[in-house]
């Protein structure tokens, strides 16, 4: 399924030589003074990113980021001159808030037939175990839950896992599909916990199985192309590609994410975007094993 997904000193020396010398015959000229880079309140940040949200530009990603004081915009290789010039006119006198930096590829649910789970002739991964009372789920993408009643272990959908119980996209994306085969076992060993920016990540799907990153940004809102607009998402540069939505986000035996979308692949690299686990899991009430 598709929605989430691996670098002659001398002459240096004389280079550096004559910059050096450079600077020093042009010290009696008085350096012109940067101008300030202008601040914004909470409130303008605010205006700025329901600017964004408004335009309808699909392919981007953004945040508020309160260090810097600006709204980072991600926008993917679909995304025109002429639709950043929109976001920024939509912004009005605040559009110097706005910081735009690109991607390569495209943001898109990573849906895809394929290995791992399988069902209406889809593929996803699965994400955490999780039990509530003596029955026992899992959670996965909601947009993989969206289009899959039932779940099998096989591409031949032979050895049934069991339904779709709950399902949440676009706005989140996350879902809880039930154990209804008592003979699958269920592991565990993960507790739920919070992403934070700079963590180091490592993401594990059925197409390109673990790969790790960091993370980058947190509550993220990403509007993928054709497929609606999900809020607070965890922003990585771990890599993924279709199939892999679904699956876990984890540090050691930390929780934090269930993969969604993004843009790239594994040879590339790209950016990609996660659900919090903690969200999905208070929705439906169950506990990770």
């Amino acid at each position: 399924m598709r929605t989430t997904h691996s670098r002659p000193i001398p002459r240096s020396v004389r280079l550096l030589a004559i910059a050096v010398g450079v600077v020093a015959t042009a010290a009696f000229a008085p350096p012109a003074a940067a101008a300030p880079a202008q601040a914004y309140s909470a409130s303008q940040l605010s205006a700025v990113s329901a600017a964004v949200d408004r335009s309808g530009v699909e392919g981007i990603a953004w945040y508020v980021d309160a260090g810097s004081g600006r709204v980072v915009v991600t926008a993917d290789s679909t995304v025109s001159a002429a639709e950043i010039a929109k976001i920024r006119q939509d912004a009005g006198g605040n559009a110097g808030a706005i910081r735009v930096q690109r991607t390569p590829g495209v943001f898109t649910r990573l849906l895809s037939a394929g290995d791992a789970i399988y069902g209406s002739g889809y593929r996803c991964s699965l994400g955490f175990n999780a039990v509530s009372g003596g029955t026992y789920y899992f959670l996965t993408a909601g947009h993989c839950g969206d289009v899959v009643n039932t779940w099998y272990t096989n591409s031949s959908q032979t050895t049934v896992i069991g339904p779709t119980v709950g399902s949440s996209f676009p706005g989140n994306d996350y879902a809880l599909v039930r154990y209804d085969n008592t003979s699958l076992s269920h592991p565990g060993g993960f507790t739920v916990a919070d992403a934070y920016v700079g963590e180091s990540v490592k993401r594990t799907g059925s197409t390109t199985g673990t790969h790790s990153g960091t993370v980058t940004a947190l509550n993220v809102t990403v509007r993928y192309i054709g497929s609606g607009t999900v809020r607070g998402m965890i922003q990585t540069t771990v890599c993924a590609e279709p199939g892999d939505s679904g699956g876990p986000l984890y540090d050691g035996t930390k929780a934090l994410g269930i993969t969604s979308g993004g843009s790239g692949d594994c040879q590339r690299g790209g950016t990609t975007f996660y659900q919090p686990v903690r969200e999905a899991a208070d929705k439906y009430k169950v506990s990770l094993l």
